[in-house]
C-alpha cells in the first residue's frame, strides 16, 4: 500500500465548518460529547464531523480521510464497521431491538461475559460507563451503610456523585463535595490519610487500574489490603482498561480483585453498553437496589458484544494491539530524541499520551498544539488527551504516521526560540474540565 501523501498542507473543512455553525444553533457546545467538541481540538485547523469509518480510518464531510488514534474516544478495540460485529448486529435487528419481555440474548450475553471476566459470578448491563460506575458505588454504600468514596482515576463518571469533584460541578448539590475524596496514584500514604480522617465512614474506594501511570511499590495490592482492613469495598473502573489491556482486564494485567468491577467503552466496540460485575455476595444487592432502566436490555448492543468477545478470544486481537502500540510507541520516542525534541509518549502501548516540554523541561502546551496541527494537515489524526490502538491499526498506518511524524518533527526544530505559537494557524485546544478536589496528602508533623 502507498504510504499517505506527506505533501498535504492544508484541509478543507468547508462542509464541516457550515455544520458546525448549524449545530451551535440547537446542540449545546455544539454536540453531546465534551470532548469531540471542536473546541477540543485545534479548531479551524481540524475537522469537524465524520461521514464515515472502515477500520483504522475515517473520512470527514470534505472527504479528507484520516488514520485515527482517538478511536471514538476508546470504544473501538476492533475497528470501525467491523464485519463481524456488524453481523451479529444485523442478525439480531431482523428479530427485534428492544421488547416487553427479557430477550434469551441477555442470559446469553451474561453468561459469556461472565465466563470471560474473573471473579464475575454475574453481571448487571448498563447502557454507559459513567452508568456502570454509579451503579457500583449505590451498591457500595447499600452493603456498607457508609456514604464516602475514596477516588483516584482520571475522570470520566459524570453523575453527580463525582461531577461534585471536577470544574463542570452546575447543579451537583454542595454536599456530593463532603462525600469525596481523592487520592493520586501511587500515593498510598494518601490513601491511609483518607481512612484515618474518616474512620468508619469510606464506602469504597472506587480507582482505574492505571491510567499512564505505572503502579510502584506493589501500589494496587496495598490498595486491596487497606480497602479490606477498614471494611470498605473496591470498585475498580475499567471502563478504560477492560477489553484493552487483557480478555480479562487489568484484573488478570495486574493480578488485583475488584468487588465490584465496571466496564465499558472496548466491550461494545462502540456500541452503548457497559457492565458492573462481581461475587455473587456483592451482586445480589442489586436485587433491592434501583438500578434499572428501560434500554438496559436492548438486544443490538448485547448481540455485538458477543460478538466482540468471541473475536477477541478467536483472533488473539488484544496481543496483537500491544504489538502494535509498540512499534508506534517504541519509534514516535526515537523520532523525537533524534530531532531533538521533548515528545514522550508515556503511558501503555494500548493507552498512550503524548508529552511536550520546553528544553528547559517545562510543558509546552503550544508545542502539542503544533504536533497535532501538523499532524492532521497530513492525514494522521490524534487528540490533546490520549492514543488509542485498534485491531484494525495495520504496519502501514504505523509506517505512515511514523513517517510523518518525522518530517513534522524535523520541521518544527528549527523553529527559533521555541515560538511555537507563531505557527498555529487554529485555535488552541481547551481543556474539557479541571479537578477541583485536591487529593488528600499525608500529614507531616
Amino acid at each position: 500500500m502507498k504510504l499517505i501523501d506527506v505533501n498535504t498542507l492544508t484541509l478543507n473543512i468547508t462542509n464541516s465548518n457550515s455544520l458546525k455553525e448549524r449545530a451551535k444553533k440547537v446542540i449545546p457546545h455544539q454536540t453531546g460529547t465534551f470532548s469531540r467538541s471542536a473546541s477540543h481540538f485545534v479548531e479551524g485547523i481540524y475537522p469537524v464531523y465524520i461521514e464515515s469509518a472502515q477500520g483504522s480510518h475515517f473520512t470527514d464531510v470534505d472527504g479528507n480521510e484520516f488514520i485515527d488514534y482517538l478511536c471514538a474516544l476508546g470504544p473501538i478495540t476492533l475497528g470501525y464497521n467491523y464485519k463481524a460485529v456488524n453481523d451479529a448486529i444485523i442478525n439480531q435487528l431482523e428479530k427485534g431491538i428492544l421488547f416487553s419481555l427479557p430477550h434469551r440474548i441477555e442470559v446469553e450475553a451474561s453468561e459469556l461475559f461472565c465466563d470471560t471476566i474473573p471473579h464475575a459470578d454475574m453481571v448487571k448491563f448498563e447502557k454507559s460507563g459513567s452508568n456502570a460506575v454509579t451503579g457500583a458505588v449505590r451498591a457500595a454504600r447499600a452493603l456498607t451503610k457508609k456514604e464516602k468514596i475514596a477516588y483516584c482515576g482520571g475522570g470520566g463518571v459524570w453523575h453527580d456523585w463525582q461531577a461534585a469533584m471536577v470544574s463542570r460541578d452546575g447543579g451537583v448539590p454542595e454536599f456530593n463535595k463532603q462525600l469525596l475524596k481523592v487520592f493520586e496514584y501511587n500515593d498510598i500514604d494518601g490513601l491511609e490519610q483518607i481512612f484515618d480522617e474518616n474512620h468508619g465512614e469510606i464506602a469504597a474506594v472506587v480507582m482505574e487500574p492505571t491510567m499512564y501511570e505505572k503502579p510502584k511499590d506493589d501500589f494496587l495490592h496495598k490498595v486491596r489490603k487497606i480497602v479490606d482492613s477498614n471494611d470498605a469495598l473496591l470498585i475498580l473502573d475499567e471502563v478504560i482498561t477492560g477489553f484493552r489491556f487483557d480478555l480479562q482486564g487489568a484484573q488478570k494485567y495486574f493480578n488485583i480483585k475488584g468487588d465490584f468491577t465496571c466496564f465499558g467503552k472496548g466491550m461494545g466496540n462502540g456500541l452503548p453498553i457497559s457492565a458492573i460485575s462481581g461475587p455473587n455476595e456483592f451482586m445480589k444487592i442489586f436485587d433491592e437496589l434501583w438500578v434499572s432502566s428501560t434500554n438496559n436490555s436492548e438486544s443490538l448492543s448485547l448481540a455485538g458484544t458477543m460478538a466482540v468477545i468471541n473475536e477477541m478470544k478467536e483472533k488473539n486481537t488484544i496481543a496483537k494491539c500491544w504489538e502494535t502500540g509498540k512499534i508506534l510507541y517504541d519509534n514516535w520516542n526515537r523520532i523525537a530524541e533524534e530531532n531533538n525534541l521533548n515528545v514522550k509518549m508515556s503511558g501503555y502501548p494500548v493507552r498512550m499520551h503524548m508529552d511536550c516540554y520546553e528544553h528547559d523541561g517545562g510543558v509546552s502546551a503550544e508545542l502539542k498544539a503544533l504536533i497535532l496541527q501538523e499532524l492532521v494537515k497530513k492525514g494522521v489524526f490524534m487528540s490533546p488527551s490520549w492514543v488509542g490502538i485498534s485491531y484494525s491499526h495495520s504496519k502501514n498506518d504505523i509506517d505512515s504516521t511514523l513517517q510523518i511524524f518525522d518530517l513534522v518533527c524535523k520541521d518544527i526544530k528549527k523553529i527559533e526560540n521555541n515560538n511555537y505559537k507563531k505557527f498555529i494557524k487554529g485555535n488552541m485546544p481547551k481543556t474539557v474540565w479541571t479537578m477541583k478536589i485536591l487529593p488528600t496528602k499525608k500529614h507531616i508533623s
